[in-house]
């Protein structure tokens, strides 16, 4: 069976009370059920996790193929903006990483217009709230079966 990985970076774990009005009303814990469920409905197997540690989330991207990952959906977060290191390990790996976003990061401040590493990922989506993950696990299977 295939599986996913779904990393969620820093300050996601606050879903629900942080931002309602940016980030939506769902815990974490709702957003993980969801995409639980959409991966049954599409036959894989997906796994959730949450880190406020960047060296975490470098670590899982580094591990997702030895732990039989054949994809990788991240919301790095406020990372997204300035983790080099996050940069450099989606491009280390050979899993396809596609980055999601809850809001839309170049409807927002300035400052997150940039994003330091969707360049290495397959591809970006964002401001969709809950749809921008379901999106991209979508994409990240779409990327197993081609480019």
């Amino acid at each position: 069976m295939t599986a996913i990985l779904v990393l969620h970076g820093p300050n996601l774990n606050l879903l629900g009370q942080r931002e309602p009005g940016v980030y939506g009303a769902l815990t974490l814990a709702e957003v993980d059920r969801a995409i639980a469920e959409h991966a049954r409905l599409r036959g894989v197997r997906v796994e959730c996790r949450q880190s406020n540690h960047e060296g975490v989330l470098v670590d899982g991207i580094h591990a997702a193929a030895e732990q039989g990952f054949a994809g990788i959906v991240l919301n790095p977060g406020a990372l997204t903006h300035s983790s080099y290191a996050l940069r450099d390990a989606i491009a280390a790996v050979a899993v396809p990483v596609v980055e999601v976003h809850l809001s839309n990061i170049h409807a927002r401040e300035p400052f997150r217009h940039r994003s330091v590493t969707a360049a290495a990922c397959r591809g970006q989506i964002s401001g969709f709230g809950l749809h921008s993950y379901l999106l991209g696990l979508d994409a990240a299977l779409a990327c197993l079966s081609g480019p």
